[in-house]
């Protein structure tokens, strides 16, 4: 019989943490799989669940949320001071949900099946290294417009996913200057960028479709420059983000590389995985087949 962790936000994402949970429960009951149910009760939690718990035993640890959940349980399980990992499973319950749109599996019901099935495949992770500190990556790490408009995201909630989309118009209309060495390849480039964005998955935000050439294990992290341009030519790129056609405009760079920095002139903010964590100077390297999830 396989025995899981399965945690859940009840206020996370769209606040429906319980109900999916009554939803899949019958599903693993029904397939003799143990369950040890554990319930989030501040930010954070996830992480120090995946770093504290006794994995022995276990076969897997899986979650009821989006890519904030999935960026806490990695970060915790790979800060762990045993080194032990465990599969993850994650049950779509976010708002933005860019991992689960890459793995094809946007339904709750869905991804417990999977997950009882018992398929694993194994994804890559970024390290993410920033002022002394060590995150980990399995989405993108943004700077410029994707962290900016993050910031002013948290301040629109109430706007629900289309959030991402609003902020990212109102960044791009302010056309900050942001000076900054960007380094890859063993070449250093020095020039006002819109924003750089690292993308181990295709979609970002509410399904974009910021790195369609993006594979989640094939050792590379997709680099999607954009210097700095007019506001209109801006706009008028936003759109093809979705369909994923931005790429083929002279207006974005589009690069698979191995490790990067950026280093401005000025302190930044981050946007890791959706979240807010860390500033710039930065440095990205990718770890291929990090860690394994279930498929």
């Amino acid at each position: 019989m396989s025995k899981y962790f399965l945690i859940y936000n009840p206020h996370g994402g769209l606040k429906k943490g319980k109900k999916i949970l009554e939803k899949v429960l019958p599903i693993f009951h029904s397939s003799l799989i143990k369950l040890t149910i554990l319930k989030t009760e501040y930010s954070g939690h996830a992480f120090d669940y995946a770093k504290a718990l006794e994995f022995n035993g276990y076969d897997g640890i899986c979650a009821i949320g989006g890519d904030g959940t999935m960026h806490e349980i990695i970060n915790g399980m790979l800060k762990r001071e045993d080194k032990k990992k465990l599969p993850i499973g994650l049950i779509t319950g976010g708002t933005g949900n860019s991992f689960m749109h890459d793995m094809k599996c946007l339904d709750p019901i869905d991804a417990a099946k999977k997950i009882i099935l018992g398929n694993k495949k194994p994804i890559d992770v970024f390290k993410v290294k920033s002022n002394e500190k060590t995150f980990y990556s399995f989405n993108l790490v943004g700077w410029g417009v994707p962290a900016d408009s993050n910031i002013l995201a948290e301040k629109l909630r109430w706007l629900g996913g289309l959030r991402y989309s609003v902020s990212a118009i109102i960044e791009v209309l302010k056309s900050k200057k942001r000076i900054s060495k960007l380094i890859y390849d063993k070449k250093e480039y020095n020039d006002d960028f819109t924003f750089i964005m690292a993308c181990n998955t295709i979609h970002v935000g509410k399904g974009m479709k910021m790195a369609p050439k993006a594979k989640i294990n094939d050792g590379k992290i997709d680099l999607i420059i954009v210097r700095k341009v007019s506001r209109i030519k801006l706009l008028l790129l936003f759109p093809k983000l979705f369909n994923g056609t931005h790429i083929q405009s002279p207006l974005v760079e589009y690069k698979q590389v191995n490790e990067f920095s950026i280093i401005p002139k000025s302190k930044n903010r981050l946007n890791i995985d959706g979240e807010m964590k860390g500033q710039t100077p930065v440095h990205v390297k990718v770890y291929s087949n990090k860690i394994e999830v279930f498929n």
